[in-house]
């Protein structure tokens, strides 16, 4: 199990890494990019959503409309 190092950390490794890269001429190490989360799929589950919210809305005021 790895530890998780606080931010405070892990900036402070990142940074003595970039002064110690500085001073030997090490090239840097290339960092992953974080992958960003489709703004569609948002979209569509809140349209989903609110589509069953206006068809259970309608199926309530169906049962009203029969019980009169």
């Amino acid at each position: 199990m790895a530890t998780k190092t606080s931010k405070l950390v892990q900036r402070a490794q990142e940074l003595e890494d970039a002064v110690v890269r500085l001073f030997s001429g090490v090239a840097a190490a290339k960092k992953k990019t974080k992958k960003r989360k489709a703004k569609k799929a948002k979209v569509v589950k809140k349209a989903k959503k609110a589509a069953k919210k206006t068809k259970k809305a309608a199926k309530k005021a169906v049962k009203k409309a029969r019980k009169r």
